[in-house]
């Protein structure tokens, strides 16, 4: 079984309306879920996509849900 890759950058920097995208290259399934449930991709598939537009400034970390070690978080200022 291969280990999950973690979220790169694990913490990202933007402006207010910034849309970010998460790409999942790696070969297992992941979810970006927010840890206060701002946002929550579904379960994606290796190459799938999920984006939110961040509209409020403040820090919101992440993780993912099968994989709950892995976590990020995103910086709005």
């Amino acid at each position: 079984m291969n280990a999950p890759t973690p979220y790169a950058p694990g913490t990202l920097t933007v402006s207010v309306n910034t849309t970010v995208r998460w790409y999942n290259g790696d070969t297992n399934q992941h979810t970006v879920t927010s840890d206060t449930g701002v946002f929550a991709s579904p379960l994606l598939d290796p190459g799938g996509w999920f984006s939110f537009t961040f509209t409020q400034k403040g820090t919101f970390p992440y993780h993912c849900e099968p994989h709950p070690n892995m976590t990020g978080t995103v910086v709005v200022a």
